[in-house]
């Protein structure tokens, strides 16, 4: 197990590098000139040769690349164009507490939908509930991230014509849980666990059903166990293995549809900076962003990697 674990860990660090020289080199090859926009109509030559000197841009593009893992190694995300000057972490160290948070409740919820409704629908399988329960969880799962951004936001705003005050944008105070605080919180995260929690509603139904069909699982009924005790004992441990091994693969596509959840919600989190720098085309911030989003995705591919070691007896035993 512990072989297994060091060996991803390893892999998953080359994708990282990988991720760092594809974000430095489109940065490199970018056709404008950053300083020059940066400057804008105060452009001056010598102000512009000094600055390209403390930003490195005179090094040759290897110089530069090796300058830039030298500072992420000490952790040090580099310095923006817009502001000038500032240093990236102090654009990003408000945004990263709140895009945590909603990557982490929005996947807990996601989780909590989409595995019971799975199981529920298995259990009724081939009956108008199993039915309706997959005919809701396609078509959520099918519904591109803005369409159903802007049908939660529709809700919220009927609320509010109802006579329900309501929130449309924001998000609160990061990590704080007062009535508020939970209004502004629950549109994002509902809408960040409706976009994936119909994958994993069909997933858990389509493994559970192939795991009831095993000669144990019928070993176990023809014992006299209860239904209740076959399913949460024999099957369902047996099926929770390829809802782990996609959990990586999920927390991905989650993170992509972040972007639109916190730039059409208001949200000052790290998808919502990403854009703007794309804008303003402060390279520094993109690269910055873009490394601790892969870092981020990386971390949920280790953690599915932990989950399927101590849930699969098979890998502990390699």
């Amino acid at each position: 197990m512990l072989q297994f674990l060091v060996r991803r860990f390893v892999g998953l660090l080359f994708v990282v590098l990988g991720v760092t020289f594809i974000t430095f080199i489109l940065g490199y090859l970018a056709p404008s000139d950053p300083i020059k926009e940066m400057m804008g109509a105060h452009f001056d030559s010598q102000t512009w040769l000094q600055l390209r000197h403390f930003y490195g841009f005179d090094l040759p593009w290897y110089e530069q690349y090796l300058h830039f893992l030298a500072r992420l190694a000490r952790f040090d995300l580099g310095t923006s164009f817009n502001p000038q000057q500032r240093a990236v972490w102090d654009i990003l160290k408000d945004g990263v507490p709140i895009s945590v948070e909603l990557a982490l409740w929005g996947t807990v919820v996601t989780l909590l939908l989409g595995i019971p409704i799975g199981i529920w629908s298995a259990l009724k399988a081939n009956t108008w509930v199993d039915t309706l329960l997959m005919s809701s969880a396609l078509g959520l799962y099918a519904l591109p991230a803005f369409v159903l951004i802007v049908f939660v936001q529709l809700l919220v705003l009927w609320l509010n014509y109802a006579g329900i005050s309501w929130p449309v944008t924001g998000w609160g105070t990061a990590w704080q849980y007062s009535w508020s605080d939970i209004q502004y919180k629950l549109a994002p995260v509902l809408t960040y666990a409706a976009a994936g929690y119909g994958y994993y509603a069909r997933l858990t139904r389509t493994t559970l059903l192939e795991v009831m069909r095993q000669d144990y699982i019928r070993t176990a009924r023809a014992k006299g166990l209860q239904e209740w005790v076959v399913v949460s004992r024999h099957a369902l441990r047996n099926a929770v293995i390829p809802l782990i091994t996609v959990l990586g693969l999920v927390v991905g596509l989650l993170v992509t549809g972040s972007f639109f959840i916190e730039t059409v919600f208001g949200i000052p989190g790290v998808a919502r900076i990403t854009v703007n720098s794309v804008f303003l085309r402060n390279y520094p911030v993109i690269q910055a962003t873009t490394m601790l989003i892969a870092i981020g995705v990386v971390l949920g591919n280790l953690l599915a990697d932990v989950l399927y070691c101590l849930v699969d007896p098979r890998i502990r035993v390699e």
